[in-house]
């Protein structure tokens, strides 16, 4: 090839760039562009000196090409570097934009039922082609690793936009800084090396949502872990959406039964409320919303689990006891293990609240349960440290609290004007040793509509669900109770603080008069009577009326130890001859006076009936 012809392959080359007015205005205070050029072939001595003059002529600058670099997989044409601006006048992007082109020129049958029909939608497609060529962006990754990369470019990205790397990986921008742009890379991250190319795709992160998703479990970006194959959706959700303004809620006031007696009667849930679970390891946090979500059987509730940074054989045992008590129908679960990669636990709450706003948006309740958000936040700390912010507290980024404030935010329960609707929140949260004016824990006690404390010294004496009633509140209270609920569980909190103190006080005096010592009697029957087993939820009927029988001394003359033997007989005994008092209370809400008959009557013949267990040595 002589050297015009050479000049001439070139200057056809150098027609593919695009350069703006903008870019053209920026050269221009420049005295002279050093160049980065990628090339599918290393370039000849004269090369160099005719590109740069080529060059000049386009960019109207003096240029010098200061470094070269080859890619084969470029297959022809030329990568032009310069500070953060990339220009691409490869042949494999040209190959790439082809493909789109089909693409875009891909005309439906219908369109093609009448002939008159071919030219305009044909010029319909290269009209939407052509609108959208022009607004690309790219960028080079100049540093990965640990699931993170930097890249240069990318000038006009967008905070959470979606990128497109190489074989498929994608995504999402997390930092934007002047002269590079932190991503979080979700999967593939093994194949990405530097020098890559980073393309924008104008998107914001989104999850597959629809109804299809029910009984599955999902990671973070929709895909299923359970081995049931595709789930096929048509709809699409923001992972990160705006929580609803003031005026499109409502106030909080139809109760989210929980089935737990200790959780209903003390710290009511409402729809579209935010309670928090919080308390060390093991103590029966998880228990407490795995139990909630199998009490919505049969009350039109969809049920979101999250699980952040847990054993993948804890979420398919899960999967097991949902599927066992028939709740797999209304629950999915979004999964993202100990195994996955920091951003992917980091994305996990969002995809599940964008799943939920889904089905919100389809005027239904949702309960989603966030299992849990200190998993999380160290998530976000590892994310945040490898991205070079800078930490803070505890090595936290500054804005830890804004991570779970929008999370939380969300949930709400949204007036008719509005679309209607409810998502209640059950973040988990745990403390070590007990401390709950942590960090992490403060930050979500702020913004969480109340709290559900465990305590550890409960729960190794037996006490469970081993809620400490002082420290344990709802804000919403009482307006997310039924009437009937309210009756009967008024003053139990006050009740069961002053048992505490009394026992405490007790444990140095043996003479107690005859009030404190029933105080004590009583109230140690409330306790063991708000004992519960996980996996059996009860009804509010059920609730009512074993509150009612404890707090109006019909277990009195019975000892402490055969409360719950006294409770598990009763419900039986109601099942089968007094059915129509459990329909009753079910249906009217309300303890009225002939309610109140039906009660006393039927405790005073099952008390008839009951055989209390005979006292040690007694039958000897």
């Amino acid at each position: 090839m002589n050297a015009e012809e050479n000049k001439a392959l070139w200057k056809q080359i150098l027609d593919r760039l695009t350069l703006t007015k903008d870019d053209l205005a920026l050269f221009k205070g420049q005295d002279i562009l050093s160049l980065t050029v990628t090339t599918a072939r290393p370039l000849t001595e004269e090369d160099v000196p005719l590109l740069e003059q080529l060059l000049k002529e386009k960019m109207t600058v003096p240029v010098r090409i200061d470094k070269q670099l080859v890619d084969p997989k470029m297959v022809g044409g030329i990568l032009i570097r310069w500070g953060d601006h990339i220009f691409d006048a490869t042949m494999k992007r040209q190959l790439e934009k082809m493909d789109a082109i089909m693409r875009q020129l891909r005309v439906t049958d219908q369109e093609l039922d009448h002939t008159e029909n071919v030219a305009e939608a044909l010029t319909k497609s290269v009209h939407d082609f052509q609108s959208g060529v022009d607004l690309e962006e790219i960028g080079i990754v100049e540093k990965v690793g640990d699931g993170i990369c930097t890249s240069s470019g990318l000038g006009g990205v967008m905070a959470g936009e979606l990128v497109a790397l190489p074989g498929g990986v994608y995504g999402m921008v997390q930092n934007l800084q002047e002269h590079e742009t932190g991503i979080v890379l979700l999967g593939g991250a093994s194949s990405i090396k530097e020098g890559d190319i980073v393309r924008r795709t104008g998107e914001i992160m989104e999850i597959p949502v629809g109804d299809a998703m029910l009984g599955r479990i999902i990671n973070p970006l929709g895909q299923p872990l359970d081995g049931k194959g595709e789930i096929k959706t048509d709809a699409f959700h923001a992972i990160e959406s705006p929580a609803p303004g003031i005026a499109s809620r409502q106030p909080v006031d139809v109760p989210l039964e929980t089935g737990l007696t200790a959780v209903d009667s003390l710290v009511p849930i409402g729809r579209g409320q935010r309670e928090l679970i919080i308390g060390d390891r093991g103590t029966g946090k998880t228990a407490i919303a795995i139990d909630a979500i199998l009490n919505q059987k049969g009350k039109d509730v969809i049920c979101i689990y999250v699980a952040i940074g847990q054993k993948a054989s804890s979420v398919a045992r899960l999967a097991r006891t949902f599927q066992e008590f028939g709740a797999d129908k209304y629950t999915l679960i979004v999964a993202a293990t100990a195994a996955d990669t920091a951003p992917m636990q980091y994305l996990a709450p969002y995809a599940g609240a964008a799943v939920g706003e889904y089905f919100m948006d389809q005027q239904k309740d949702v309960l989603i349960v966030y299992d849990d958000l200190s998993k999380h936040a160290v998530a976000y700390r590892a994310m945040s440290l490898l991205l070079r912010r800078p930490p803070g507290r505890e090595a936290y980024p500054g804005d830890v609290f804004y991570l779970h404030s929008r999370l939380l935010e969300r949930s709400c329960r949204r007036n008719p004007r509005h679309g209607g609707g409810s998502m209640t929140a059950l973040p988990i949260i745990e403390t070590q040793a007990g401390d709950v004016s942590g960090y992490i824990p403060t930050n979500v006690i702020s913004i969480t509509d109340g709290q559900i404390y465990l305590e550890t010294d409960l729960f190794n004496s037996g006490v469970r669900p081993a809620i400490n009633s002082g420290l344990s509140v709802s804000r919403v209270g009482g307006a997310a109770q039924t009437k009937a609920m309210k009756s009967v569980a008024g003053t139990l909190r006050l009740s069961l603080a002053q048992y505490r103190e009394l026992a405490a006080f007790a444990q140095f005096g043996s003479d107690l008069d005859k009030t404190t010592q029933e105080e004590l009697n009583r109230g140690a029957r409330v306790t063991e009577m708000l004992k519960q087993p996980q996996y059996h939820p009860l009804s509010m009927a059920q609730q009512v009326i074993s509150l009612y029988a404890v707090t109006q001394g019909y277990l009195d003359e019975f000892p402490v130890s055969d409360v719950t033997r006294y409770q598990q007989e009763l419900l039986n005994y109601l099942g089968s001859h007094h059915t129509i008092l459990l329909t009753t209370l079910d249906k009217e809400k309300k303890v009225t006076d002939e309610v109140k008959e039906q009660m006393d009557e039927a405790l005073n013949d099952f008390n008839g009936l009951f055989a209390p267990t005979p006292e040690s040595g007694s039958s000897l």
